[in-house]
């Protein structure tokens, strides 16, 4: 047990001590007298005390496991393609960011009416996707199975990435 611990303790045990000093006092103490107001504000010293000591037991109380991590693209580890789309990047809203996408991997939310499913695609080494020209690229859902049949061939859909719609596709081909 730390110093700090210790001294807690014995300060809990004081004042709860007090306190039933308090209630002894003030049970014995005849009405309007000033030794039973302050035996009642003795007592009243409970109060912070029995709030630590239930926060304590909370505490001890055991907690509930933790839910299962959601499923992320890294746990599937190759690239599968679940389907084929023409893909047209939108402009952006500041100039600046107007920059062709480079090779690598992006990740984002296919909306196709109002639902979003996760989805990733590759732009290959030494290719870049520029603004407003389409492009087919694949791309594989995170959870195929709930995303496919809302993604029929020819279904159109915005691409989400963080709040921002940044394109638009339409769906060539499943796989």
């Amino acid at each position: 047990m730390t110093k700090i611990q210790f001294r807690r303790k014995l300060i809990v045990i004081i004042l709860l001590c007090v306190a039933v000093t308090g209630a002894v006092v003030r049970h014995y103490a005849e009405r309007g007298t000033t030794t039973r107001d302050i035996a009642t504000l003795l007592m009243v010293l409970w109060v912070p005390i029995i709030g630590n000591v239930i926060a304590w037991l909370i505490g001890k109380l055991p907690r509930r496991a933790p839910p299962p991590e959601p499923a992320t693209f890294d746990a599937l580890g190759v690239f599968t393609p679940h389907l084929l789309a023409d893909i047209t990047l939108r402009p952006p809203a500041l100039p600046v960011h107007d920059v062709p996408l480079g090779a690598g991997e992006y990740r984002c939310a296919l909306v196709i009416d109002n639902q979003g499913f996760s989805a990733r695609w590759f732009v290959p080494q030494g290719e870049v996707l520029e603004r407003g020209k389409a492009h087919v690229l694949d791309i594989e859902f995170l959870t195929p199975d709930l995303a496919k049949p809302r993604f029929p061939q020819g279904a159109d859909f915005r691409v989400l990435v963080g709040d921002s719609f940044i394109a638009d596709g339409r769906v060539l081909q499943l796989r």
